[in-house]
């Protein structure tokens, strides 16, 4: 159904939709019983050919108003209004086994309930049913996992509680929203058995781990866009997250390290030096040379008008860049040279200084 405003074509909303069908159903339903007053009122009076007219007539409002009633009937099927397709004690039925796995997050079932009803089962036949359905499966995946684990299945209230508790010690914990939200994030935890208290002894323990990560790690991790939440949710998953956790870890190890030698971090470059093997150790190592040379490197660079930074330093000293390497032993040479020919004692120290390197 649409309304024609005479420039467009405009859809009507479902509930206009369903208006429409059942005014016009009305109005046929009104033909209908206009028409059979008629017949009757006629009686033996009427001719054959006025009989057969009025029923003719009759006979295509009956097939309007069947066309009508599949129509509404297929919109109620489309919008999931099952509910209106049943009357009396199979409606009371439908209503009430939806009601329930609508608790469960099983909207979707809607359908094959409603075939169910039809068929005639029972409500407490039908909850049965649905419990082999696929939907059902996948929405209380821990129970297949305990099955196969030889575990007891848990009753439907029982798994829904364990899953409320899970989260509210997540929530409590102040964990990010997105982490362990959906009924897949604790399937597993259910199907292994895992208690809320111990959910908790771990978020306990997650938390204690993050308090007590030195300062420069916690600000390389802050300056990444990782907050404690976020550091408490890795050390809480390490199946799920280790390999996140361990690439972020190693990345914020070797900005920790250029924090504390007063370096710029520079999360991009750091994440490249964990991909490449750099550990904590050789970072720390690296970064103190990186400080002490710096300024220097930086000064023979701008005398010999070549430049230097932090990151030619980072590419020398951390990686063994073949091109960075050449180029800090050719300002070397410079200067080296330069003070040969007596270039004055200003330089002198800058050469002396790399030499003792």
């Amino acid at each position: 159904m649409a309304i024609d405003t005479g420039v467009a074509t405009i859809p009507n909303t479902p509930a206009e939709q369903e208006r429409q069908y059942n005014l016009q159903i009305a109005k046929t339903n009104s033909l209908i019983s206009s028409i059979n007053a008629k017949i009757k009122a006629g009686g033996k009076n009427l001719t054959a050919a006025a009989k057969a007219k009025l029923n003719s007539q009759l006979a295509m409002q009956q097939a309007a108003l069947g066309s009508l009633n599949g129509k509404l009937n297929g919109l109620y099927v489309t919008t999931g209004q099952y509910d209106k397709l049943l009357t009396g004690a199979d409606r009371d039925a439908y209503l009430a086994v939806n009601a329930l796995f609508k608790t469960y997050g099983l909207q979707s079932l809607a359908g094959k309930i409603y075939d169910y009803v039809k068929n005639g089962y029972s409500s407490d036949t039908i909850s049965i049913m649905l419990q082999d359905t696929d939907e059902y499966k996948a929405r209380f995946a821990g129970n297949q996992a305990r099955i196969k684990a030889g575990l007891p299945v848990l009753s439907p209230a029982e798994y829904l509680a364990t899953e409320a508790s899970y989260q509210q010690i997540m929530k409590s914990a102040g964990l990010p929203e997105s982490f362990y939200d959906q009924p897949s994030d604790f399937a597993t935890w259910i199907g292994n058995n895992v208690s809320p208290s111990e959910i908790q002894s771990r978020v306990d323990l997650a938390t204690q781990a993050t308090t007590l990560a030195s300062p420069a790690f916690r600000q390389a991790l802050n300056q990444m866009g990782i907050d404690d939440a976020n550091l408490t949710a890795y050390y809480l998953d390490p199946t799920k997250a280790l390999p996140l956790l361990q690439k972020q870890a190693a990345t914020a190890q070797i900005g920790a390290e250029a924090l504390k030698q007063g370096l710029a971090f520079d999360q991009s470059y750091a994440e490249q030096l964990a991909t490449e093997g750099v550990s904590q150790s050789a970072a720390a190592q690296g970064y103190a040379q990186v400080a002490g040379e710096l300024g220097t490197m930086q000064s023979l660079g701008g005398m010999y008008g070549q430049g230097w930074t932090q990151r030619e330093s980072e590419q020398a000293d951390l990686e063994g860049s073949a091109a960075a390497t050449a180029k800090k032993a050719g300002l070397l040479s410079q200067e080296r040279g330069a003070f040969g020919a007596g270039t004055g004692t200003g330089r002198a120290g800058l050469s002396q200084s790399q030499s003792a390197r």
